[in-house]
Order: structure tokens, then sequence, then C-alpha cells
């Protein structure tokens, strides 16, 4: 039972702490919709992506009419469901309001049973949470129906571009040089708000390992600590590459491909990798086959493992895969002779092709189409992107439109 007086002065010095902090740029995202429904709001991503400062941005949208907690105290680690009451309580001692707002609720068990009871009492709850099968568990048991999720990811190209107060509608040649220039550190650096604010490459470093020792190994009892470890370092030296467990065990002498495929899963748990399924009619080919691996952010990809200059391509993919996913699409890739890196589903059907390729030659050209086009015939597309550092075409092969487009393009204007 957590005493009622130490939790009072916890929860008025996190709210004073929480409106004194920076707001940074708003994020691009459609505010006046989450707020006007009834449905309980889900913002969830990595660690330092901008969770909490999204939720500071709602509080302004609430003109700060809101009660708030931040279940990342170490003051609150001996807090229980069975508490909920009691921090309801301390709330209403100063003040009413309808709506909640509660960051990193997972560090508390069966919290969505206290999320449920409230929601049904009418009150607007806004939270946040690191952990995605954890939220998707208790969601899908206890809130279906009830929720929207927000995933928060790095910044995107556009919002590093509005945090540099770089205007990239203009299209005046000196603008885009400036955009260019932008892009050049953005995909070497990638978009972590605090990493862009202070380019302090420590931090990087330091949420690396916060995230592999407080939201992996501790969260879920990870006993081989250095067997994660070596996968962990595997999968960010080998972002975009196709990958196998079996192999991985094999090459990292762990005793079991299992273990590397729950290395992996607490890894993508924790938004710092993903999987990309080749897509198959059949599902069980799908999960049987081998996928490939995403990494949540170049930046700490170049700080967590060595960086090339000549991985810049595979750089390129990795951000626009990222931007993908950000725009909330079902991707998968394609292998049959040849490869398409990005397949869109949805409702069950291929809907756009995407290749990504740094620079188009002659020894890479043909390849890249190839692919394209294979991908298109097989999914009756008539229109396939291919994606770039700065080439723009458009291209007329056998029937089909191929739209070779500058990144930049691609990341600040495509929908």
């Amino acid at each position: 039972m957590f005493n009622i007086t130490k939790l009072e002065e916890i929860v008025n010095d996190q709210r004073d702490n929480f409106q004194k902090k920076d707001s940074g740029i708003e994020r691009l995202i459609n505010f006046d919709k989450y707020i006007e429904t009834k449905q309980i709001v889900i913002l969830s991503g990595v660690r330092r992506s901008g969770k909490s400062t999204l939720l500071k941005q709602f509080s302004e949208k609430l003109n700060g009419d809101f009660y708030y907690i931040n279940f990342d105290d170490e003051r609150l680690i001996d807090f229980s469901v069975s508490d909920f009451d009691r921090l309801l309580t301390v709330w209403k001692k100063s003040y009413q309001s309808k709506n909640i707002l509660i960051d990193e609720i997972q560090n508390i068990e069966k919290w969505e049973r206290f999320i449920r009871r409230i929601y049904e009492e009418d009150y607007k709850i806004f939270i946040t949470g690191s952990n995605a099968k954890l939220l998707s568990s208790e969601l899908s048991t206890h809130l279906t129906g009830r929720y929207f999720k927000i995933e928060v990811y790095p910044f995107s190209f556009k919002e590093y571009l509005i945090f540099n107060n770089i205007e990239f509608d203009k299209v005046s040649s000196s603008n885009r040089i400036n955009v260019m220039k932008a892009f050049d550190n953005y995909l070497v650096s990638g978009g972590f708000p605090d990493f862009i604010k202070y380019k302090d490459e420590e931090f990087l470093k330091r949420t690396y390992e916060d995230i592999i020792y407080k939201d992996i190994i501790t969260r879920f009892g990870v006993k081989e600590v250095v067997a994660f470890r070596k996968v962990s370092s595997f999968v960010f030296s080998n972002f975009t590459k196709r990958i196998s467990y079996k192999k991985i065990a094999e090459n990292l002498e762990i005793k079991s491909p299992i273990s590397v495929r729950d290395y992996i899963g607490f890894l993508q748990e924790s938004y710092l990798v993903f999987e990309l399924f080749r897509y198959d009619y059949s599902l069980k080919k799908q999960f049987v086959s081998d996928k490939k691996i995403y990494v949540i952010d170049n930046g700490m990809r170049n700080i967590v493992s060595f960086y090339f200059s000549e991985e810049k391509g595979r750089l390129l993919e990795n951000l626009i895969y990222i931007e993908l996913k950000r725009r909330g699409h079902n991707i998968f890739f394609d292998k049959e002779k040849n490869e398409c890196d990005f397949l869109i589903e949805e409702k069950g059907k291929i809907i756009e092709a995407i290749q990504v390729c740094y620079f188009l030659n002659e020894e890479n050209k043909e390849r890249e189409i190839a692919g394209l086009i294979e991908s298109l015939k097989k999914n009756n597309l008539k229109k396939g992107t291919i994606v770039t550092y700065a080439d723009e075409e458009e291209i007329k092969y056998d029937g089909f439109t191929i739209n070779i487009v500058p990144a930049i393009n691609f990341l600040t204007t495509k929908i």
C-alpha cells in the first residue's frame, strides 16, 4: 500500500516538472482527431523518440486541464494496481479534471484494468509505453475497440527540416541545396530529437544501453546476456540484409536458433529492430522464409555498429523502410528470380512496389528495374517507384511506368 502523502508529493512534483518541459517542435499529427474522440490514445515507441514530448503537446491542447503521472520514476517502484484509487484521490484533491495523462504505464502490472474502469467513467485517457508486445497483448485483451494507437518514431525528415528551420516546400535552387545538405546529415545521424538538439553521441550510446538492460535484459529476465548482446550487435551490423535464425546461431555459436528468434523478438518488442517478411499468400511460408532486418534509426545504428561510407545505400533503404512504417503501411519484400525491396499491402492486395537504390548506374540499373517489373507483373500493377539519392526520371518499360525519384521528394511530398 503506497503512502498517500508520499504519493501526493511525487504527483505534484512530477506535474510541475512536466509543465516546465520543453514542448519541442509540434509533431506532424492531427491532434484534434485524437482529442475529440472518446477513445484512449496510446503513444508507443522506442525510448527517447519523443513520446513524453508528444504527450506534453497534447497537454497544451488541453489548456492545462489534466491529471498526470510518470511511472518511469524510481520513487514509484513499489506502486501497484491496488494503489490506483489512492492516485485518483490525490488527483481529485487538487482540482477536478476528466483528462488523464500517464507516462510509461507498462511499468505497472495489470494497469489495463484501471484504464478500462476509468474509461467507462468517461475519462479521456492518454498513455505512453515502450514495449510493443506488452501493450498489444493487454490492449487486445481488455481494451479492444476502445483505443487509438500512435506509433512514435524519431523525427521524420520533414520534422528534421522543421527543427532546423529549413523550408521544404520551396523550389528555389538555393533552398534545394540546403535541403540536400540536411538530408546528407539526416541519413547518417538519424532523427532522435535529443541527439539532433545536442549532437552528443553519448546520448545514443546511453539510450541503446538503457533499452538493452532496462527494457530487455531486466524485463525479460535474459540469462545468457553475452549471447543476447552478440545477436543484437549482429542484427545492427547486418541491417537491411536477409537473416536466418539457424545461420545466426551457427555463426555466433549460440546453442539454439530458438534463442536467436527470442532475442530478436525482444529487440522488436522494444522497437529497436523490425523484421520484414517475404510476401506470400501462404502465411506458413511467410513465417518460415528468411526475413530482412531493419533498425529504428540510422544514427543509433552507426553508433552501435561501425559505419562505412559505402553503406549509404543500406542507410537509404533503412530510412525508406522506417518512413513507410511511420506512415502506417503494411510492408513486405518480394523475392523470386529478382528482389523488390518493398511491397505495400492493403486489404489483402499489393497496391505499390518500391525499390531503393542510392545511385543507379550501368551495373545495377537493369537489376533494379528487373526486380521491380517482376513484382509489378505478379501483382497486376502498372506503376512502380525507385527511390534514389538524387536521380529523377520517368521510364516507360514494357508497358510499365517506373518513376525514379530523389529521396528528398519521396520523404517530403509522398503521403
